[in-house]
């Protein structure tokens, strides 16, 4: 338990004191006009209250990745609290920050238009069909989790795709509308339930009393399977959301044409992803104590002796702390969860396609136009998650990875970003450093994986030699550049 407290200490001091440096590092300016003034249009464009932007944010970011997610990196041990921590801290939160930063300086620009601003245009045309493609993911993952919980909770003799039939039109709906009229409306309650869920874990933690285990009684790999799933990089493939997450940034640019004032970006930016890893943190704890006590391990596995998913151990968990009412109100908030961030994803999809496809999103008509492609290939995903039994396991890993690449490639358009916005000061390697350590886990992943990557095909210390040459390329590629833009940006000032 001390470990668990000392990491929420952490958390809060993060956003307390280093989101203040970023915040003086890129020039927050409270003076200039933001997109939502400058031209609001009634469907995208509108401004809204921040407090209301900051839930609707945490809700859009968080869905069931701080709770799936960690809850499958719990299974590694008590070395997934450290990367919450310090992966939040200096990693995610930063992410988010400047990225949502970057788009209300550029009118709110969706995330494959800054790539490309800092990245080349190149990089911006192949994050266009990426950001898309990994959008279309997260739509099909969380569909599954929400109708997989509805299903087996409430109507275990329906049909399950009567629930993704529900909840697709409901997806399709709410892309649609203007971000008001729904979202703007109905997600802060959801997002306070989610954290309500979170405070619930805590307050079973003070009553039951687990033996939560600490970091310095080992940080050794506890997973069942710990030969092909090594901690560096699966369970930084696994704890996205909760740590850092390229979908964030994705999200960034809706809340970014919703703000009336550019201080506001540090709060809601920075203090959800924040917000998010104390979540995330709770819920892996919480795992933990299960993957951690024999009597209680053995509800982590199904009857075939195969480990749960994260959405089932969320029924495991809330079913053995809390009585009846408060397991269902738990279950509903992880359904909620997982819905309204789906839907942000597709609405994200349409405005991307739209942006580059130059399509005036003000009549519905050509907003429909835009959605019901990414709709269909999101329903082909969903199906295939659902009728193979391990389909959603490789769409998870494969989102996650996706998720994971799309943080890296952002992180590296910030770290221009800096060097250019302050390039007379070396801020670039808070980013550049991430940023580093992210190509890394991503390209490792590749290498290394066993079902999704080479792992099979090659010894894994030769996948981390081949993912480290990779890394250091990527990194000579940045100083040659930021060589050459310090030699003429100061041939200019002369």
């Amino acid at each position: 338990m001390i470990s668990f407290i000392i990491a929420i200490v952490l958390l809060v001091l993060g956003y307390v004191i280093y989101s203040k440096v970023v915040e003086r590092v890129i020039g927050v300016d409270g003076s200039r006009t933001t997109p939502a003034i400058a031209h609001p249009d009634g469907v995208d464009y509108v401004p809204m209250k921040p407090w209301r932007i900051f839930l609707i944010q945490f809700l859009n970011i968080a869905g069931v990745g701080p709770i799936c997610g960690a809850i499958m990196g719990a299974q590694f041990g008590t070395s997934s609290f450290l990367w919450i921590v310090f992966g939040c801290i200096f990693a995610g939160a930063v992410h988010d920050f400047i990225a949502g930063f970057i788009s209300i300086r550029q009118d709110g620009a969706s995330l494959p238009e800054i790539h490309g601003k800092y990245l080349g245009n190149g990089m911006k045309q192949f994050m266009r069909g990426f950001t898309v493609l990994l959008m279309i993911l997260v739509g099909a993952v969380f569909v599954n989790t929400p109708a997989v919980l509805l299903n087996q909770n409430f109507t275990p003799d329906w049909n399950i795709f009567i629930w993704v039939a529900i909840i697709f039109a409901y997806y399709l709906v709410a892309t649609l509308l203007p971000i008001d009229k729904l979202i703007g409306k109905i997600y802060p309650i959801f997002g306070l339930l989610l954290l309500g869920m979170a405070l619930a874990i805590v307050v079973a933690f003070i009553i039951y009393k687990p033996d939560i285990p600490e970091v310095w009684q080992g940080l050794g790999n506890k997973h069942p399977n710990a030969e092909h799933n090594p901690i560096f990089p699966m369970m930084f493939i696994s704890i996205a959301c909760g740590a850092i997450s390229g979908f964030h940034a994705t999200q960034s640019p809706l809340m970014a044409r919703c703000m009336v004032n550019e201080k506001q970006t540090r709060p809601i930016f920075y203090g959800a992803m924040i917000t998010e890893g104390v979540v995330a943190l709770i819920w892996a704890a919480a795992a933990t104590v299960f993957y951690h006590d024999p009597v209680l391990a053995a509800k982590t596995i199904d009857a075939s002796g195969h480990p749960l998913g994260g959405n089932a151990m969320v029924g495991v968990i809330a079913n053995e702390w809390f009585p009846p009412v408060i397991a269902t109100i738990c279950v509903l908030g992880v359904i909620s969860a997982a819905i309204t961030s789906g839907d942000t994803a597709l609405r994200s999809a349409r405005l991307i396609v739209a942006d580059f496809m130059h399509v005036d999103q003000k009549p519905v008509g050509k907003r429909l136009l835009v959605a019901l492609p990414v709709f269909v290939i999101s329903a082909a995903l969903l199906i295939f998650s659902l009728v193979d039994k391990a389909g959603f396991d490789y769409i998870w890993r494969y989102f996650s990875w996706a998720n994971q690449v799309l943080s890296m490639v952002t992180l590296w358009a910030v770290t221009v970003f800096l060097a250019q916005h302050r390039p007379k000061t070396g801020w670039y390697w808070m980013t550049l450093i991430p940023a580093l350590f992210m190509s890394m886990v991503t390209i490792s992943f590749l290498f290394v994986a066993d079902k999704e990557g080479l792992g099979t095909l090659i010894p894994h210390r030769i996948g981390y030699m081949l993912a480290a040459v990779i890394t250091i390329v990527l990194l000579l590629i940045f100083v040659r550049w930021h060589h050459r833009f310090s030699t003429k940006n100061s041939e200019e000032i002369q």
